[in-house]
């Protein structure tokens, strides 16, 4: 039993550091920051460390100022490394590269298309999200939970079961949800301060991105795309994939929903993001090109220009939907 191991490696170690992957989330930073709580709770040292800064979204949450940089670490302060919510080690870009030489890995995620890279693998793909597993490892290792670890808890839930709109919501997850808010949280209060955010500036820019707005002859694929030029032009505050994939979303037809964004520090290198409404397995494409996540929600990066990255997609979705 998985939960078993780790809990007792926890037990084990004395100080660690935790990581997640690039392009953090809700569930990435609520999994990140409830770990931390449970380990400083067991009177270890813990450290959390991303290869990306916090998206200003979440600047709502004082703790969030904890999460470091990699060249704010020193190598010699921890002896074990906690990844959550990763699939494949370079999903951490730097930190695993740093820091995992001879050190204990602990892997804890819920993608199917885990590498289970670590010394301990953790992966349970029918988990809603890996704030689910961490709220498990509460309960298994006895770790009373407060109202802040709660709220950390509750946006990594929340925001990776789309507010309880998605496949992957089970009954656990409203079982889990009724668990935490016993501790006062304010729903309404964390909903807008996630999802209600933007600036006129950040509505303005979204605007654009939905005016590229295509979808194939069946109308059972859309998509979306965003240019360098763009981004160069624009000061990101918000988690700018997640809204334009949501709203793509919104189609009646679609099945499947796409965004393809030029990376702004990468030439010819494309980062696509897939969503599908539930029926077409949207990791199985993302594999095709050496990317994964999951069944409905899953993502890549294809070097090559962007109408060359658009048609290899496009094909190879058509194919698979025949």
């Amino acid at each position: 039993m998985e939960i078993k191991r780790i809990a007792k490696e926890i037990r084990r170690h004395k100080s660690f550091l935790i990581t997640t992957h690039i392009n953090m989330e809700g569930d990435a930073l609520g999994s990140l920051l409830a770990m931390r709580g449970l380990l400083l709770s067991l009177a270890k040292s813990a450290v959390m460390v991303s290869a990306d800064k916090v998206p200003a979204q979440y600047d709502f949450i004082p703790q969030a100022r904890y999460v470091k940089r990699p060249s704010q670490i020193k190598k010699d302060r921890f002896d074990c490394l906690i990844a959550l919510d990763c699939s494949d080690p370079s999903r951490c870009r730097e930190v695993m590269k740093r820091f995992a030489e001879d050190k204990t890995i602990i892997n804890i995620d819920h993608h199917i298309s885990n590498s289970r890279f670590a010394d301990l693998n953790w992966i349970d793909p029918k988990a809603s999200s890996t704030a689910e597993m961490v709220y498990r490892l509460y309960k298994y290792m006895g770790v009373a939970l407060d109202k802040e670890r709660a709220l950390f808890l509750y946006i990594g839930l929340v925001t990776d079961t789309g507010s309880f709109r998605y496949p992957n919501t089970s009954p656990f997850s409203h079982f889990m949800a009724g668990q935490l808010l016993r501790h006062g949280l304010k729903v309404n209060r964390i909903y807008r301060n996630i999802y209600e955010n933007l600036k006129f500036e950040d509505l303005k820019l979204l605007n654009k991105v939905l005016d590229t707005f295509e979808q194939d002859k069946s109308g059972k694929v859309v998509w979306f795309q965003i240019d360098r030029q763009l981004l160069k032009q624009s000061d990101l505050s918000f988690d700018l994939a997640e809204k334009v994939l949501n709203f793509g979303r919104l189609n009646k037809r679609a099945e499947v929903i796409i965004l393809f964004k030029e990376e702004l520090e990468r030439q010819n290198q494309i980062r696509v993001n897939f969503r599908s409404q539930g029926s077409f397995d949207v990791n199985k494409i993302a594999r095709v090109f050496s990317g994964g996540g999951h069944k409905t929600a899953s993502g890549c990066r294809i070097e090559g220009k962007l109408e060359t990255v658009k048609r290899r997609v496009l094909a190879k979705i058509e194919k698979t939907l025949k």
